[in-house]
């Protein structure tokens, strides 16, 4: 090669080399950044884990918790518990049903049926009892693998002194308790802020977070301000256990006509008043396929569930008060509603208030409480 070429060559070369150390360089420099894109996604992912809720949670827990009625010839025990799988099992406290000859369990829209214990503890505080016209309906999810920590927010939903779906909130103020009441023995109890009373017993603790069942509470203090509730994982295997060996045609379900039925006229009042509520509290939270299940056939076959979403949907703020009930002489009651509302549909320019009275008919219907006519007056 001649002298005057090798001068172009190492030049050439030169500058190829320079490339290769200033791509090099600039990679070094852009791999940093590629690596941080990813956190606004992490981000993003992380504020959608917020928790739920709270109305929500428990409306949808109220659906799932029932009242229940321990009796003998002697006395009556009310308590509460909750349904937890598709077989219409429920979970509730053994001092409950232990002394009982009759089991009545009431649900959310006050229809009564007869349960069977298909297991309880001995030691431990626990029952569950099986009610097959329940198969299949709504059920709480349960964590059966976590323990909870003190300060975690909670809710607690029972029935003290009879009044059905009582909710108190608290937290976990301490955790590790033991101790017995009437040959129970406690341990590793939940103690919790959340009042809950006679009545209560059973009746599920909630975690505010995440809407699982993290406790069955159990027992409370005289003035109402400590309760203790069972971790529902120290129970769970035993639990199941007890459901996978039960076979209804073993089951005495003490069916009799004084069971499934109730001629009192404050008690059709007072679980007709309970649909009503609980109907307008499911429009008010958007709940249109709640409430519309609650509706009688003879209503849903005249009235499809888009057009009645449509007869709602626009409805903002809604609350109702004021409910006035009657029961007439075929046992159905006639119960008065006043609603107050907030509407704007497409075609309006601005929002208006409506006032509005419901009279609801409510009664019997496939032994279940439904709204079998809904009459309205707006006065806006």
């Amino acid at each position: 090669m001649h002298k005057k070429q090798r001068g172009p060559v190492i030049v050439s070369l030169l500058l190829v080399v320079a490339g290769i150390i200033t791509l090099a360089a600039m990679n070094n420099i852009w791999q940093p950044n590629t690596i941080s894109v990813n956190n606004p996604v992490i981000n993003k992912v992380e504020s959608n884990t917020q928790s739920l809720d709270l109305k929500s949670i428990i409306h949808k827990a109220e659906k799932s918790v029932v009242q229940i009625e321990g009796q003998n010839e002697q006395s009556t025990v009310t308590g509460s518990g909750f349904l937890y799988n598709g077989q219409g099992d429920i979970i509730t406290n053994a001092h409950v049903v232990k002394d009982a000859d009759v089991i009545n369990v009431r649900t959310a829209n006050g229809h009564i049926y007869p349960g069977a214990v298909i297991g309880a503890g001995e030691n431990t505080d626990v029952a569950v009892i099986r009610v097959p016209q329940l198969a299949d309906q709504s059920t709480l999810n349960i964590d059966a693998e976590k323990q909870a920590e003190t300060g975690d927010e909670v809710i607690a939903l029972g029935s003290p002194h009879g009044f059905q779906n009582t909710v108190t909130l608290g937290i976990i103020s301490g955790t590790e308790r033991n101790f017995s009441v009437d040959g129970f023995s406690y341990e590793n109890a939940y103690q919790i802020s959340a009042q809950i009373t006679d009545g209560n017993s059973g009746g599920p603790l909630i975690n505010r977070e995440t809407g699982n069942v993290i406790g069955i509470n159990a027992v409370g203090t005289n003035d109402g301000t400590i309760g203790f509730s069972i971790p529902v994982d120290d129970v769970y295997k035993q639990i199941t256990r007890w459901s996978n060996e039960a076979q209804n045609d073993q089951l005495d379900f003490k069916y009799t006509d004084d069971i499934t039925g109730s001629t009192n006229p404050d008690q059709l009042i007072e679980d007709a008043e309970y649909v009503a509520e609980y109907f307008f509290e499911s429009i008010s939270i958007r709940d249109y396929v709640g409430a519309y299940t609650l509706l009688g056939s003879n209503m849903q076959s005249a009235n499809s569930y888009a057009d009645f979403r449509e007869g709602y949907i626009y409805y903002m703020d809604l609350e109702y008060s004021d409910l006035s009930s009657t029961v007439t002489e075929d046992n159905q009651i006639k119960t008065t509603v006043a609603v107050s509302a907030k509407a704007k549909t497409p075609e309006q320019e601005e929002t208006k208030e409506h006032d509005i009275t419901y009279e609801l008919t409510i009664g019997q219907e496939n032994d279940q409480l439904k709204i079998l006519k809904i009459n309205e007056s707006n006065e806006s």
